[in-house]
């Protein structure tokens, strides 16, 4: 019979990982160090967390998607943005949260694991996904409030969430944050013509 999980324990290892790939990200991450760092041993974090690939998973998700969780009830409440301004005015909102000096390190390390997804779909595809997922299946009811089509919605949705991912690596390779600040609001007042008078 399975020993049963302690749930205290699994989120305090949860919360040590995350710490730990911060520091040390994830190339060439082996669970055997990993463990010796969180002052346990392979097998235990393998007994709560499956595999490595899942430890990592459940580590950096909730991360990745957190500016948007904060999002989520004025995407769904009764506050719902009504129109294209409201919409850009909490866009403008995720992107401040998403490139606050606070949250760096949790990007690239997000962007590193994009990166190895690339070489490595089967292991890090599934998390790379269900983040990029997460984020579009948010936004595009909020885009078909404003009248857009469902397919038109999810387009638009999809290349919002995609652009400001793309946005996010050269200001975390130089530091220039001020010309990805530029260029997310360009990126704005374009998509936002749209956003009012859809087709």
């Amino acid at each position: 019979m399975p020993r049963p999980k302690d749930l205290a324990k699994r989120k305090e290892l949860l919360d040590g990982v995350r710490a730990y790939v911060l520091e040390h990200g994830l190339t060439g991450l082996s669970l055997r160090p990993l463990a010796r760092a969180l002052g346990t041993s392979d097998r235990m974090l393998l007994h709560y967390f499956g595999t490595k690939e899942r430890l990592v998973a459940e580590a950096l998700t909730w991360d990745a998607t957190r500016p948007f969780l904060r999002a989520r009830p004025l995407l769904e409440g009764a506050e719902a943005p009504r129109d294209a301004a409201a919409l850009r005015g909490l866009m403008e909102d995720v992107w401040q949260q998403l490139r606050a000096p606070e949250r760096q390190a949790v990007l690239r390390l997000y962007l590193e694991l994009m990166a190895a997804s690339l070489h490595d779909p089967d292991r890090y595809g599934p998390l790379v996904r269900q983040v990029l997922t997460d984020w579009t299946d948010l936004l595009t009811p909020a885009f078909a409030g404003l009248g857009l089509t469902p397919e038109h919605a999810r387009t638009e949705a999809t290349l919002l969430v995609s652009a400001t991912f793309g946005l996010l690596v050269s200001p975390l390779t130089d530091n220039r944050w001020e010309t990805a600040d530029a260029a997310f609001h360009t990126l704005l007042n374009r998509l936002q013509t749209g956003w009012a008078n859809p087709a």
